[in-house]
């Protein structure tokens, strides 16, 4: 069994360990996502660095993403959250890449592809919970399931990696009205070798007790700099969903 299916499968267990009087939360989001930047070198310390994004074309895409678990005790949170990213990119090169020891001249329609699918477990303490402010902290264990790749001219090379990294997380609301919220949340983290942000900024809307609007926009930046890699992105994501409470 592959270790993203290990991951969310424990999740769901510990969730169905929490105190039955806990209140169940989900939302599902959908997304639309423009690359802001992409870099990237195989192998880090050799490879040429070059841009799907500035180097090829790539288009606006669709990210779907799934967030639930458990606030009980007025106090604390419990949860994973599972989002999944493609990008596809082409182009004709303008000059030499040498991409997994392989060379693509200049000249080349090339075909590339992007992949970042991030599944993570969430413990968040609220240090403030009342009528006006809602303020949390904690921490995620994130598994990152990556791929790159670029094709063309009778090559092909390309790199796929799964990972595990810990990312600090907040959460904070400002509630305006018994319907309307101002929310912001998200995951960072940052070390001399990388650094990883997914940062939340929007609303809510509250049709009742149980269920809400989502809108807003979402930042995911980061990456590593190594001698196996080099990737660095930055991601702007409209998005908007449905919150549930149970």
């Amino acid at each position: 069994m592959k270790i993203k299916q290990l991951f969310i499968i424990a999740n769901i267990m510990t969730c169905l360990y929490i105190n039955a009087s806990a209140e169940f939360v989900t939302s599902i989001q959908g997304a639309a996502v423009y690359s802001g930047k992409n870099d990237i070198a195989l192998p880090g310390d050799t490879g040429s660095r070059f841009s799907f994004c500035d180097d090829l074309d790539s288009g606006i895409v669709f990210s779907p993403r799934i967030e639930a678990g458990y606030e009980f005790n007025d106090r604390h949170y419990i949860g994973f959250m599972a989002s999944t990213l493609r990008l596809d990119a082409d182009g004709t090169l303008d000059r030499d890449i040498y991409f997994d020891n392989k060379l693509f001249a200049s000249g080349t329609e090339v075909n590339a592809e992007y992949r970042f699918d991030s599944y993570r477990a969430t413990y968040r303490y609220y240090f403030l919970s009342n009528e006006k402010l809602k303020f949390g902290a904690g921490i995620t264990g994130k598994i990152r399931d990556a791929e790159i790749s670029l094709e063309g001219g009778g090559e092909k090379g390309g790199l796929s990696n799964t990972g595990a990294v810990p990312l600090i997380n907040y959460y904070l609301e400002l509630l305006l009205s018994p319907e309307f919220s101002l929310v912001t949340y998200g995951d960072a983290a940052w070390s001399p070798y990388g650094r990883a942000e997914d940062i939340f900024a929007g609303f809510l809307y509250r049709f009742n007790e149980n269920s809400a609007l989502i809108a807003g926009y979402r930042m995911l930046e980061g990456g590593s700099d190594n001698n196996t890699v080099y990737t660095f992105s930055m991601f702007h994501y409209a998005v908007m969903g449905a919150e549930f409470r149970f």
